[in-house]
């Protein structure tokens, strides 16, 4: 009969003896994630599944996902059972929150060295706004970003000088961006800015990111979907985050496909300073406190009207602005 348990301990009777036995705690990092369940695994290189152990709470984050793929944990076996009973802090992580259900946030991956963006300009769309999105909610945990415009292969005319004028655009902000065709193009260059780090890959459904990944190593055999011809929209194929290990000395973390990005609520003032073209010019600015919207001799806008810099990134930068004004409206009360 158990009578007693904790993490470090378990205490058993038998025949009017106690038993103790010493719960041995074991380091590792999450793997996978699936509902309630957690691949991890060990230092030793042992794949555990795994439940958790009571309730993780993250300070000052609502999550829908206390633990998630990159954690580093520790866990413990109980009788046939392992448990998580300790996550680590975190390096960094990337949260995103649901579009749909407001007050929740959503964590995709933690402990990263760097995050991939799929880009595709057809089959499916990428619009600015979920790039510039991506970006800030990257760089508000320090995360660096590398785009990949996929399919140029597909891209006609006019679709190749516009993905050409947005790689200028982030270029000259200072990311690194590639122009490639993942089932064509020689990636060699990919798998080395990716060696040595872990790398968290993701875009919307069908920008090609588990092609990428089978590319990357194929004896994952990682499924794959056409984009829908009916919305022209990719289907997912990846269902749940994975953290892969691949042979040439990196690691890459496969998401699931995410449609849109609302952003975890951001002080109004502190938007644009990560716009990394906006932060730079922001001492220019007649006032401290400028938001770049209609105050008098803002730097930033005169940059805008000198084409210094690109009309799309204002204008995401100002739809942002006002979601979390309204945020902040909307939580004062």
């Amino acid at each position: 009969m158990l009578i007693s348990l904790d993490g470090n301990f378990r205490i058993t009777t038998l025949s009017n003896c106690y038993i103790i036995h010493y719960l041995c705690k074991v380091k590792g990092v999450v793997i996978k994630t699936t509902g309630k369940r957690y691949t991890v695994k060990t230092d030793v290189g042992e794949i555990v599944q795994c439940r958790l152990k009571g309730k993780f709470r993250i300070a000052g984050i609502k999550s829908t996902n206390p633990i998630v793929v990159g954690d580093k944990v520790e866990v413990v076996q109980e009788s046939e059972l392992w448990m998580i009973v300790k996550l680590h802090d975190r390096k960094n992580h990337i949260l995103r929150k649901s579009v749909n259900l407001s007050k929740q946030t959503h964590i995709i991956a933690a402990n990263i060295d760097q995050a991939l963006l799929m880009i595709t300009l057809d089959s499916p769309v990428t619009t600015t706004g979920f790039i510039d999105r991506f970006l800030v909610a990257a760089n508000t945990y320090g995360i660096e970003v590398v785009l990949l415009f996929n399919k140029v292969d597909l891209l006609d005319n006019e679709l190749k000088a516009e993905q050409e004028n947005l790689k200028k655009v982030y270029e000259k902000i200072g990311y690194a961006c590639f122009a490639i065709s993942v089932i064509n193009d020689d990636l060699s260059h990919i798998k080395g800015l990716m060696k040595g780090k872990v790398n968290m890959i993701s875009g919307h459904s069908g920008v090609g990111k588990s092609t990428l990944v089978n590319y990357l190593q194929p004896d994952l055999h990682i499924d794959t979907k056409e984009v829908s011809d009916t919305h022209r929209q990719g289907q997912h194929s990846t269902t749940f985050s994975e953290l892969h290990e691949l042979d040439f000395g990196a690691s890459i973390i496969d998401t699931p496909g995410i449609r849109g990005f609302g952003l975890v609520e951001l002080e109004v003032a502190e938007l644009g300073s990560y716009f990394p073209e906006f932060f730079k010019l922001k001492s220019q600015c007649k006032y401290h406190n400028c938001i770049h919207k209609n105050e008098p001799q803002c730097a930033v806008k005169s940059a805008l009207d000198n084409g210094e810099i690109a009309e799309s990134r204002h204008k995401n930068y100002l739809n942002m602005l006002v979601e979390e004004e309204e945020n902040f409206r909307t939580n004062d009360y």
